[in-house]
């Protein structure tokens, strides 16, 4: 691939300078929201389930703590409160899990999405170790395929020391995505609060740039495994629908987030979304489909297990988790 020109920093710099910019933004854990992202301590364990010829194993991450105020920007207390109380969630953030997908099939280990390494959120990161675990080697990842580039699916592509992590791997990236982060009027355009979000994708995806294969929606980007277009949380966020044996599994990414925001409230505006009107229709459109097709479904942030289906549920909907 031939590098776009921009700012690219080191992440050593990127250390000294993130911190600002996440506070700003309320993403990093630091803070008000620092206790609560320590005290719950949980470690997400490994489930695997069976796709024809995919074996299919979800890792954790960890997760994160997002203020509700950039999560539900638009909402009062008492609309979240009467969403979330129900269902025994905390009013004050949102802590998702982070949720990264591994298949194997035939003779290649594939990664959907890295997590977020060690700059993000001090609760993430977690990936290297869960591989560790599970016995196997970064070096046996063949291919990693990318849903979009915000921090916590895209900055574990590299280690402490600046190198990539999935040295033998091929990296599918949207093309959308990739010109998007990589343009040069990107960082001037992104508000200051997220523009270590710009620096952060456009450091790790010079770092890979040469082992990427740029690929589009609607295209079989490998034996098995079509890229669906769901842009609006991000320009070229894609999800990937696996299929085999006369079945379907939708890696969804974060084109539907939550699994009570998302599915009771699709309409609400989302404070992670670029494009918050875009993300709405894109999620109404996969919640129908996925309703109607029973096709399974895994996350990167619904709670563990991950994977369930949508059923529909009144004028809304529901996710149904998989039983363990």
């Amino acid at each position: 691939m031939s590098e776009t020109s921009g700012p690219h920093l080191s992440r050593r710099k990127l250390l000294a300078t993130g911190s600002g910019l996440f506070a700003g933004s309320g993403l990093l854990a630091t803070g008000a929201f620092a206790p609560l992202t320590r005290s719950l301590g949980f470690v997400t364990p490994a489930r695997a389930l069976e796709l024809g010829e995919h074996a299919i194993t979800v890792l954790s991450d960890g997760h994160l703590t997002l203020p509700m105020s950039f999560a539900l920007p638009d909402r009062t207390p008492e609309e979240i409160s009467a969403l979330l109380s129900p269902h025994g969630l905390p009013i004050d953030a949102l802590v998702p899990d982070c949720n990264v997908t591994l298949v194997r099939s035939g003779d290649r280990t594939i990664l959907f999405d890295v997590g977020s390494g060690g700059n993000f959120q001090a609760t993430a990161g977690e990936l290297p170790q869960r591989l560790d675990e599970a016995g196997i080697s970064s070096d046996e990842i063949t291919h990693v395929v990318l849903t979009h580039g915000h921090p916590d699916h895209l900055w574990g592509m590299l280690d402490e020391f600046d190198e990539p992590l999935f040295a033998n791997a091929e990296v599918l990236v949207p093309q959308a995505e990739w010109d998007y982060w990589r343009a040069d009027t990107t960082l001037s355009q992104t508000p200051e609060e997220r523009r270590t979000f710009v620096v952060g994708a456009q450091t790790r995806f010079a770092a890979i740039e040469d082992r990427v294969t740029l690929i589009r929606p609607g295209q079989e980007i490998l034996p098995g495994i079509e890229a669906v277009d769901t842009a609006g949380h991000t320009q070229g966020h894609t999800s990937y629908m696996l299929h085999d044996a006369g079945e379907s599994v939708l890696i969804v990414g974060d084109a539907i987030s939550n699994a009570v925001i998302s599915f009771e409230r699709p309409d609400w505006i989302s404070g992670s979304d670029q494009d918050p009107q875009q993300a709405i229709a894109t999620r109404l459109a996969l919640l129908d489909r996925l309703a109607g097709d029973r096709s399974r479904v895994i996350g990167y942030h619904f709670p563990t297990p991950a994977s369930g289906r949508v059923e529909r549920s009144g004028t809304a909907y529901r996710f149904v988790a998989s039983e363990e």
